[in-house]
């Protein structure tokens, strides 16, 4: 089968969050069809990745070129319509006429994020829309998060952008969703369209316990820092939480984990205690010499792969509902929860001061997401969606 597959990234390395996501289902495919991605390119690393996906994994990529802070700025006007800032974020002429070249070869197309279902929206090749985070719901956060006026932006988004995503729901094969909790909120927003839950998944090979290594009273947080709720998460942990723990515990020490960090982070590098790193070739050093990986998310969708990453790593987790509801383990047995700072506080320094206890709740937490998102699992949803898409081929729509 021919498929093409739209990314608001370059899916390679999977050293991030969405490119975790993207490699994995990109190889899955690649494995048994002719793959052609098609994504945009921040940076100069993303086309040299997509140059490793030609030359060196075999797969036709097509990358064009996105600066994200001019096509910011030139979507502004559209604040003055009824269309979705995202939608000019990630228009793109050049990228609308490869997907309409590439398309007439395509048995299937796959978009991951709402904007790239932009881009399939009105053509008759059978698609899947891939909500990698229920955008719309994302924006209705953010916006209870802010002030006027970027609450009244938000809003905006949160509003225009589920319009959209109606339209574009009714068109696919079926639309994904990460968690079961998002498939609520989508068929509860818009009714009567198709879904499927295809959970995220870990490398249980890559992400191996080493809790020998671990350093006495080490927090470890590990995310991309230019992203607003890693930035509101950890602000919050270091002003709110981390003093009372080193109220109980003076030694106690936290390091953030993490390329582009914002001023605002820089800043928090030079409190007593904590550390910044920025880039890193590779998070495990970091999670290896955690006691206590935190995760002091209050705006998030989605699985947050960061928690699976430390519960692969047998490292305790605590976190935020927000952080954690995409999670389907049990809290207080697999993982740690706690909304409020003295309560995320007091669940911390009991890790601390307690080393069995902690051990006790890392081994937990690795026998989870060994039994439940092995990769190979997870991403046994794709067959069914291609079972679908033959039939279509087969007998025509519906």
């Amino acid at each position: 089968m021919n498929i093409l597959f739209l990314a608001q990234r370059v899916p390679y390395p999977p050293n991030r969050g969405d490119k975790i996501s993207t490699w994995r289902i990109c190889e899955r495919f690649s494995r048994d069809h002719n793959l052609t991605i098609v994504a945009f390119a921040h940076d100069q690393g993303d086309l040299d990745a997509a140059q490793v996906l030609n030359d060196e994994k075999g797969i036709r990529t097509i990358a064009i070129p996105h600066n994200e802070r001019s096509k910011k700025m030139r979507a502004l006007p559209l604040l003055l319509t009824t269309k979705a800032l995202t939608l000019g974020v990630f228009s793109s002429k050049e990228l609308q006429a490869q997907v309409d070249g590439l398309l007439p070869e395509m048995d299937f197309a796959y978009a991951f994020s709402s904007s790239m279902g932009a881009f399939l929206t009105g053509k008759s090749t059978p698609w899947v829309m891939h909500f990698a985070e229920l955008d719309s719901d994302k924006w209705r956060q953010y916006a209870d998060k802010h002030g006027f006026p970027m609450s009244m932006v938000y809003r905006r988004e949160w509003k225009t952008l589920r319009t959209f995503e109606r339209k574009i729901a009714a068109e696919t094969v079926t639309n994904v969703f990460c968690t079961p909790l998002e498939e609520v909120i989508f068929q509860r927003e818009i009714p009567g369209c198709p879904s499927t839950v295809m959970r995220n998944g870990v490398a249980l090979d890559h992400y191996e316990p080493r809790p020998d290594a671990a350093e006495e009273a080490h927090c470890v947080f590990i995310g991309v820092m230019d992203y607003f709720p890693n930035i509101d998460g950890c602000v919050w942990f270091v002003n709110e939480i981390l003093p009372l723990v080193q109220k109980e515990v003076p030694y106690a020490r936290f390091t953030i984990v993490g390329s582009k960090p914002t001023p605002e982070v820089e800043a928090l590098g030079q409190r007593e205690g904590v550390k910044v790193t920025g880039f890193v070739d590779d998070p495990r050093e970091y999670l290896q010499k955690a006691a206590v990986s935190v995760a002091p998310l209050r705006v998030a969708r989605g699985i947050q792969n960061k928690v699976l990453e430390a519960l692969a790593m047998g490292l305790p987790t605590v976190g935020t509902t927000s952080a954690t509801q995409g999670v389907e383990g049990t809290p207080g047995q697999d993982f740690i929860v706690a909304d409020e700072a003295e309560a995320f506080a007091k669940e911390v320094i009991g890790l601390l001061r307690d080393p069995g206890a902690a051990r006790a709740l890392g081994d937990r937490g690795r026998k989870f997401v060994e039994a439940t998102y092995d990769w190979e699992r997870c991403l046994a949803p794709l067959d069914g969606m291609l079972d679908q898409v033959r039939s279509i081929q087969m007998n025509g729509p519906g």
